[in-house]
């Protein structure tokens, strides 16, 4: 069935109406790429209203996340659970349109975008998810998934570095089901495109890159679906971004074509703009004609999902193992006995948490055939790959190790994109002051609530040599900020253990795994069970007092053992507490907090390789924190760590000092 010309212009219509409705948003893209919308909603994308997470549907993610009355728009009129009213209620308090597109609150929104260039990242793991999915699961008499997906971006987003390392990933990945489709305009928020980016060849760069390249007038209905078309039946190793000039702010003649146009102030043309654009005086206004080819796009779209759904309980029956499989990805499962099925480490075992931290994930892949894993050029560092897992690749895109390059950004944006999908369970892993890279990734992920694990190695000074521009004394307690990510520093190999676990039956966020360089001792005076388990609460008595309680010494990571240490020399009153993870902790009861922490006891010395700002919360005013408030030094791991303080003396020197 032929699209209704008119879609576009009333598309146009309810972006216009909303943006001037609450005198707050971004009409550029949804005026100017409307013709898209038209194409994609109207039969250029692969999907079912009524059931938005079907496992086959195309993905589409709009990566200039602004521009979300593009979305909010589409959706409605192609039949989402996206209500007029909603459309209507556009950036106010709890709706489901927010100011920019929020993953899980809107039906049919793939992702949470806004910040420029991650939504093609995300694109980008959506896609490697897709082409692990389709290797994994598919077979000779059933194929489950052969779906596409779509991401819609500006020169914005091609301008921040994410999104080129992404492209670039993509194309030596050769995810030819992936497409972008770029806006192109001519201009960014401040001024035309040409004052930041110069005579820029975009072609050539995808190219470059091993991209396929297509070019239309994005005003070309016509065009662009054949485009999409083309790019769709593309099997050539090679993803497609098709260049579709458009003209921002479109259909309001004051602001089109020019930066104006980019917020909202081509909504105080409202009225003039309807009636350019063909529209009645009536406003959020939606013709009979529209609303009926839709409906029976939603019919075609039923029947497809229904046909789809006999292949899929065909494959079911014949496949019960990888039907379960799939079933635990999709349902985010975690076999309850997780830690049971993690050997444990010997008493005499001696290594870095790096290393034990390697010999946990080869369990945790086991256990758990639905986890993956990645490294920024770092594995023989970061000891994640999993063995006899085999390398992702176009030469095996069922492989469970995947090598991001040097691109953490990226990687983190791109751990997210397979999040978002569900299927996988994903981990990236570098080096921990190079969290900094990968940082926005890892907010989005917080806020996104995805589980997606961080595996950062090298976690203090104690990486010696390599000297300050590598010893992250700020990055631990810079990630405890974030709201809803759970940052983890195990103290030995079985609090590793615990906090591997804990990482993967946490289902609704992510968490950061903070592991040493330099070689730690089994605290094997304890059994492992309670170290795994305390781990898992985030903070627990690793040494009971043995009379009147007087003093607490807490401890994580490599600094733990100072606090043992320091405990035979301090007396019989002293209590010490492993405090792995303080969100954890913080999470726990009032009543297992104060059986850990009593409040009774204020004489308390706290240790970290690392800024002390955030222990306080712990010590209180009459305790006292050991941290390096500083940069660090270049010298051995052992020679940094004595020099600034990370020792078990100096915390018997601290603590006498208390009085």
């Amino acid at each position: 069935m032929k699209i209704p010309a008119q879609t576009a212009n009333e598309a146009r219509g309810l972006a216009i109406d909303a943006v001037h409705k609450c005198s707050s948003g971004h009409l550029g893209l949804p005026l100017g790429c409307a013709e898209i919308g038209s194409v994609l909603f109207g039969g250029g994308l692969r999907f079912n209203p009524a059931a938005p997470k079907w496992l086959n549907r195309d993905r589409f993610i709009l990566s200039a996340g602004h521009g979300s009355m593009f979305i909010y728009s589409w959706l409605h009129l192609s039949g989402y659970a996206v209500s007029l009213e909603e459309v209507k209620n556009f950036r106010v308090l709890d709706s489901i349109t927010p100011g920019h597109p929020e993953f899980d609150e809107t039906p049919g929104v793939e992702a949470t975008t806004g910040p420029l260039g991650q939504g093609i990242a995300n694109a980008v793991g959506y896609a490697l998810s897709g082409k692990r999915a389709a290797a994994r699961y598919n077979t000779g008499e059933h194929e489950i998934f052969n779906h596409h997906v779509i991401a819609l971006h500006g020169d914005g987003c091609l301008q921040e570095g994410v999104a080129r390392e992404a492209i670039a990933f993509a194309g030596n990945a050769q995810l030819d089901n992936l497409i972008l489709i770029y806006d192109s305009n001519d201009v960014t928020l401040d001024a035309m495109a040409d004052v930041s980016q110069g005579a820029e060849d975009s072609a050539g760069v995808f190219s470059c890159e091993g991209w396929d390249v297509i070019t239309v007038d994005g005003h070309d209905m016509a065009a662009v679906a054949k485009a999409v078309e083309e790019a769709k039946s593309n099997d050539n190793g090679k993803p497609t971004v098709i260049i579709a000039k458009t003209e921002i702010g479109r259909g309001i003649p004051e602001v089109a074509g020019t930066a104006a146009g980019h917020g909202e102030g081509g909504a105080n043309y409202a009225e003039s703009a309807r009636k350019g654009l063909g529209l009645p005086e009536e406003t959020f206004f939606v013709s009979e004609e529209t609303r009926a080819f839709f409906a029976s796009q939603q019919e075609a779209q039923a029947a497809e999902f229904a046909a789809w759904g006999e292949t899929f309980a065909a494959w079911e029956a014949a496949n019960p193992e990888l039907a379960e499989e799939l079933k635990a990805g999709v349902t985010k499962s975690v076999p309850s006995d997780l830690l049971d099925q993690i050997p444990e480490f010997g008493a005499d075992y001696k290594d870095a948490t790096r290393g034990s931290g390697g010999a946990v994930i080869q369990s945790i892949a086991k256990a758990m055939p639905q986890a993956i894993t990645g490294s920024a050029d770092l594995y023989g560092s970061t000891k994640n790959y999993i063995k006899d897992g085999g390398d992702f690749g176009a030469d095996d895109y069922e492989g469970r190790n995947i090598w991001f390059g040097i691109r953490e950004h990226a990687m983190g944006a791109i751990c997210n994109g397979v999040a978002y999908d569900g299927l996988f369970r994903i981990s990236g892993a570098t080096f921990a002051v190079f969290a900094d890279y990968l940082r926005p990734s890892i907010r989005i992920a917080a806020l996104a609530h995805l589980p997606v694990t961080y595996i950062l190695t090298h976690d203090s000074v104690g990486v010696g040599e390599d000297g300050p521009t590598h010893q992250p004394v700020e990055t631990v307690s810079g990630l405890r900020v974030i709201p809803g990510l759970d940052v983890m520093r195990p103290a030995d190999p079985e609090e590793t253990a615990g906090a591997w676990a804990a990482s993967m039956h946490r289902t609704d966020g992510p968490t950061a795994l903070f592991l040493t360089r330099q070689a730690v001792a089994n605290m094997s005076e304890l059994p492992a069970q309670v170290r795994r388990e305390g781990a898992y609460k985030g903070g627990y008595v690793v040494k009971q007092e043995e009379g009147d309680l007087k003093l607490i010494l807490i401890g994580t990571g490599s600094e733990l053992q100072h606090c043992v240490e320091a405990a035979k020399e301090l007396g019989a009153g002293v209590r010490v507490v492993s405090m792995p993870c303080v969100e954890r902790f913080d999470r726990q009861s009032a009543e297992y907090k104060e059986s850990v922490l009593p409040a009774a006891c204020t004489k308390r010395v706290a240790i970290e390789a690392g800024v002390s700002g955030l222990w306080w919360k712990y010590v209180g005013t009459e305790g006292e924190v050991i941290g390096i408030d500083r940069f660090g030094i270049s010298a051995p791991g052992n020679t940094v760590m004595e020099k600034l303080g990370m020792t078990a003396a100096n915390v018997v020197a601290v603590a006498k000092n208390l009085g």
